[in-house]
């Protein structure tokens, strides 16, 4: 028998099943029947579609056996099976770089952590939370070798050949004391009945059956009460999307996705549709109250499964739905594809492409009715996934005005966020301009910021937009409906005669402070400014959006590779009205006018959202200007 150690990852994962306390280490069996049931699909798959399975039978079950007196318990199942390699790979390594995000997010809340058990593909391990022994006897279909892999947890196991009568995969665990009530009979049935009731395939079960005694017509026994074990389903073993709506209930759904999304917490929404016509299939959507912990990782593990009439396809295509819709869960199953699809066909197929856009669209719809007629909920759902779905805006061009009508947003003018629907009821009906400002502060901090004194002078409310995802995407957001998505610093109003003269004026007044001010500061500013609209700033920077380098930024922004580009040198922006713009231009002293230029730009930077080249030369110019002025 041949020794092998656990990959670090699949190691730390070991001790922490076994030294933890679970509050609802029931969940083993869940992940156990889920792993079997997944075989069973696979198999399933490759009779219809490969060649080289064709001779294989296709006999699916999953069988549950007990022995009270060895504190045994055995979960087999008829499926796929596995070779050494599959075992080697299966569960000693841990290929999927989202488990090491698994570990990363342990909290110590016993609660919390379980719920993640299953979500990052470690659910095998759960055995251990039970037991202090694992054998595993597989034989992959089509193969003549068996292997049994045995481990007790502590860093090691084992494989070896063995012999093993049919193809699928065979779990025995030694259970630990206390653990004895995983072997009980109506534990386990609950336990099938609460997760696992529509996996798509029977488990069976030995049960014991009291037969009571025989009498003759005179009341004599003539047969004494006795007990039998037989063989029997304890689960539904139907598709549950493919049963009609009228015939399920809430706890039907919730306990197919606890299943499905390898989670405890009730989903916060679902959607079941059949679609009739010349493309006939299925759909059932989950929307979860928590976001996966994936979420935000290129390496994120789609949620949803592609059936073929009821026959398991993928469920590791990112192209069944959209990026920005990947929090999904659920099952999407079609009678018109061909058994034997690839990836490749997939992502072209014509019919797919119908079935894919038209869920989109039943998803935005209902997540629609939800903003109106359960808005606590949605404001649930934004919490999680709000800055998801913003992803639609930059990638769905075809469901753009239905993605933003989706979106809540803070705005200058008030302190609840609102709906861009809202908003436009107040927007000037000549201009149809809808201003926005980006940036990464707080919204508190934007609120302050210089761009906003000409609006805030003129009472116009502007959309405040402060997560990172929101500099990336609403720049390519240009419309909505018939008006027109401006940012706030581009936005321009009409001027008097009188006002063009005097701001004339003052440029002129003001030309040779400018020009020095430039000299101060050389490449750090693109240039310096005179900006009559700032009311209440010394300072304010903008950025020339004609500057080929600032538009060679954003595409690489848009391309995900936002740091290997610099945008340009801002312009910086000067309030002549202002005191200390006022004072400083009249006054002699030169190492004042170099200090107060760099610390006004600064500022004028963390207004901006930006962070400083030089933080400690920020606070040593300051403390200058201080002393001078005490």
């Amino acid at each position: 028998m041949a020794k092998h150690q656990f990959q670090t990852e699949a190691n730390q994962i070991l001790q922490l099943m076994i030294h933890s306390l679970y509050s609802n280490k029931e969940i083993f069996l869940r992940e156990l029947i889920s792993n079997a049931s997944d075989a069973l699909d696979k198999l399933n798959m490759l009779v219809l579609t490969d060649e080289k399975y064709k001779g294989v039978k296709f006999d699916p079950r999953i069988d549950i056996k007990r022995d009270k007196e060895k504190r045994l318990l055995t979960v087999s199942d008829t499926g796929i099976g596995m070779n050494e390699e599959d075992l080697m790979n299966n569960l000693g390594t841990i290929a999927k770089s989202g488990t090491k995000a698994f570990l990363e997010n342990l909290t110590g809340d016993q609660k919390v952590d379980s719920h993640l058990i299953g979500q990052f593909g470690v659910g095998f391990y759960a055995a251990f939370m039970v037991a202090d022994k694992v054998e595993v006897i597989t034989k992959k279909a089509g193969e003549e070798k068996a292997y049994k892999w045995v481990s007790d947890g502590s860093g090691e196991f084992e494989v070896e050949e063995t012999t093993k009568d049919g193809h699928g995969t065979e779990i025995i665990l030694h259970l630990k004391e206390g653990e004895e009530e995983f072997l009980e009979e109506h534990r386990i049935e609950s336990i099938v009945k609460k997760y696992s009731n529509h996996i798509p395939f029977p488990i069976f079960m030995d049960k014991e059956k009291y037969i009571p005694a025989k009498t003759d017509d005179d009341g004599k026994e003539i047969e004494p009460a006795r007990t039998e074990i037989e063989n029997v389903q304890i689960n539904s073993a139907n598709a549950l999307w493919t049963l009609p709506k009228s015939e399920l209930k809430d706890e039907d759904y919730i306990s197919f996705y606890e299943t499905l999304a390898h989670s405890n917490e009730e989903p916060l929404k679902w959607m079941h549709h059949k679609a009739e016509g010349a493309i006939e299939y299925t759909t059932l959507f989950y929307i979860p109250s928590k976001a996966p912990m994936d979420i935000y990782r290129v390496d994120y593990q789609p949620g949803v499964k592609l059936y073929i009439n009821r026959v398991f396809i993928t469920d590791d295509d990112k192209e069944l739905m959209p990026t920005y819709l990947r929090f999904l869960r659920g099952v999407i199953d079609s009678k018109d594809l061909p058994l034997n699809v690839s990836r490749e066909i997939l992502q072209s197929n014509p019919i797919m492409a119908k079935i894919r856009n038209a869920s989109v669209k039943k998803v935005l719809s209902e997540l629609a009715k939800m903003m109106k007629k359960e808005p606590e909920k949605y404001d649930t759902f934004y919490k999680e996934f709000g800055n998801v779905l913003k992803e639609g805006l930059y990638n769905d061009f075809a469901n753009r005005e239905k993605i933003l009508e989706l979106l809540k947003f803070h705005t200058l003018n008030s302190d609840e966020m609102t709906t861009i629907e809202e908003f436009v009821k107040n927007v000037d009906e000549e201009k149809k301009e809808i201003y926005y400002l980006t940036g990464k502060s707080s919204i508190d901090m934007l609120k302050h910021s210089p761009v906003l004194e000409k609006f805030k002078a003129r009472g116009i409310d502007v959309l405040l937009l402060n997560e990172e995802v929101d500099t990336i995407i609403f720049p390519m957001v240009t419309e909505y409906k018939e008006y027109k998505l401006v940012p706030a610093a581009d936005a321009k109003f009409e001027e008097s005669e009188e006002d063009k003269k005097a701001k004339e004026e003052l440029a002129k007044e003001y030309e040779s402070f400018t020009k020095e001010i430039k000299e101060i500061l050389g490449d750090a500013v693109k240039a310096v400014e005179v900006e009559t609209e700032l009311t209440e700033s010394a300072v304010a920077i903008k950025t020339d959006k004609d500057d080929p380098a600032y538009m060679m930024a954003q595409m690489m922004k848009q391309m995900g590779q936002g740091g290997d580009v610099e945008e340009p040198a801002p312009i910086l922006q000067i309030n002549p009205k202002h005191e200390l713009i006022k004072k400083l231009k009249e006054s002699a002293d030169q190492n004042l006018i170099e200090d107060a230029a760099h610390v006004l730009l600064d500022q004028a930077k963390l207004f901006d959202g930006r962070e400083l080249d030089d933080t400690a030369d920020f606070v040593v110019r300051l403390n200058r200007i201080m002393s001078k002025a005490l």
